[in-house]
């Protein structure tokens, strides 16, 4: 089978299109057809081996890309339930970018949702949903995310909607109709951003996705660390506020996002598709920031 991977760390010409053995899936797995996969920014960090000295992602190199994959079915493990081979399921796993992938966790596809749309959902579902609960937000009171019209920041802004919190978001001068589209209070980044977010309102809790350097800023408009989450900032923890990069309950995170789907109370669109051949593009893309919405792989 063809798929991608990297032999060293290093920039997005690293990786290449390699023909490998196909996996296959072991108890409490499943094998799918790739249909479609997720690109997210821990796959480019994990690349550049920024996580060599944490225990976050370990990487053994040669190594393959991606978490998220949305495809068929076509081989179950042991011990699984209730899904068989033909079934489609968007879930997370390893080594997505390619035609055949395992998944440690999964849910099946929504009604209506296509094999692209549902891969750009397992990650940032699963975040968006970990860090809220992490931050400690509740309905009625202001959350604020910075840099939040990418993937995870359009999901938290549809589940806050959904919970009834409040909502500012900061992003791109493009993005602002996006934001308000999503039921934010939008603004802009940038030189006076802090002014502009204290007009908006009081901030109870704040999000950091992005990672552009405003811890300092967050923590301030929040009055403590412990109020913000970062999973953008590695130098976050320096600052007395966590990095989030640990995974929880992926499976019910995804059986979650599968229903928030179901009743329309989330819908990420894909802002581009790339091929497995341009998978360095889709790195470089998503380095640059200003997503609006998903990017996937398409096998």
């Amino acid at each position: 089978m063809r798929k991608v991977s990297f032999a060293e760390f290093g920039g997005p010409d690293v990786l290449q299109v390699i023909d490998a053995e196909e996996p296959h899936a072991g108890p409490g797995q499943v094998r799918i057809s790739v249909r479609a996969a997720g690109v997210n920014p821990v796959d480019w960090r994990i690349r550049e081996g920024q996580f060599q000295f944490q225990k976050t992602h370990p990487v053994d190199l040669p190594a393959g890309v991606g978490q998220d994959a949305a495809g068929v079915v076509d081989e179950v493990g042991e011990d699984v339930e209730g899904i068989e081979a033909g079934d489609p399921v968007f879930g997370r796993g390893s080594s997505t970018y390619a035609e055949f992938a395992v998944l440690d966790s999964w849910a099946r596809i929504p009604e209506g949702l296509t094999f692209e749309e549902a891969a750009g959902y397992p990650s940032v579902g699963e975040t968006a949903l970990r860090i809220m609960r992490e931050v400690g937000v509740r309905p009625g009171q202001t959350l604020l995310v910075s840099g939040a019209s990418g993937g995870v920041g359009s999901t938290v802004l549809q589940i806050a909607r959904d919970r009834g919190i409040t909502v500012i978001g900061t992003a791109g001068a493009k993005n602002q109709d996006y934001l308000r589209g999503l039921g934010a209070l939008a603004t802009t980044y940038g030189d006076g951003w802090v002014g502009r977010v204290r007009k908006l309102g009081d901030v109870d809790a704040a999000l950091d996705l992005a990672g552009s350097g405003v811890i300092r800023e967050l923590v301030e408009l929040t009055g403590s660390p412990q109020k913000v989450i970062s999973i953008g900032d590695l130098g976050a923890p320096a600052l007395g506020v966590r990095f989030s990069g640990v995974s929880g309950d992926k499976a019910a995170a995804l059986a979650e996002v599968a229903d928030l789907i179901a009743r329309g109370r989330l819908h990420i669109p894909v802002e581009k598709s790339y091929t497995l051949a341009e998978a360095a593009a889709a790195h470089t893309d998503s380095r640059a920031g200003h997503t609006r919405g998903r990017r996937v792989m398409v096998i």
